[in-house]
């Protein structure tokens, strides 16, 4: 049998493109917490009153109690570095022409990843207070991505 010849005991064969198609769902809180970030420009949490915590990003269930969580906070725009690194090369490998700065926004009792723009490495600290700056409204899509960066928050 050549090796384009079917079996008909063997597995089934698809020649060709496969065409696929699928929808990634965040979730009832991941929903939530996107149409925030895309429809209003904030930073929403799901807060639980038992454990008085506020989860960002915002979940359905308390990770602690099990409680279904229904209370929901603004909590940004702002936060503080808790931890960041510095990326010298992209995902490909390759060298960037300057360092991109990827840090742990911590927000409320959770946080995000993203980048640290509008600083100079030398100058981010542990603690510093940071805040998200939005893409304009026309533009956002409801993704992590509608937060263009962070930044050094006025004082």
């Amino acid at each position: 049998m050549s090796i384009l010849g079917h079996d008909p005991a063997g597995p089934a064969a698809w020649l060709g493109d496969l065409p696929v198609t699928s929808r990634y769902t965040f979730g009832i809180a991941g929903e939530r917490f996107f149409r925030a970030i895309k429809d209003e420009g904030k930073l929403m949490g799901s807060r639980c009153p038992a454990c008085d915590i506020t989860y960002v990003p915002a979940r359905i269930f308390c990770e602690r109690c099990l409680s279904e969580l229904n209370e929901w906070a603004e909590v940004g725009p702002g936060g503080e570095v808790y931890t960041y690194t510095l990326l010298f090369v992209d995902k490909d490998g390759l060298a960037l022409d300057e360092p991109e700065i990827v840090a742990f926004i911590r927000i409320a009792d959770g946080g995000l990843v993203h980048r640290l723009a509008g600083i100079e490495p030398e100058s981010v600290d542990i603690g510093m207070q940071v805040e998200a700056v939005f893409k304009a409204k026309k533009d956002r899509e409801g993704s992590i991505l509608d937060i263009t960066h962070f930044k050094p928050a006025k004082a």
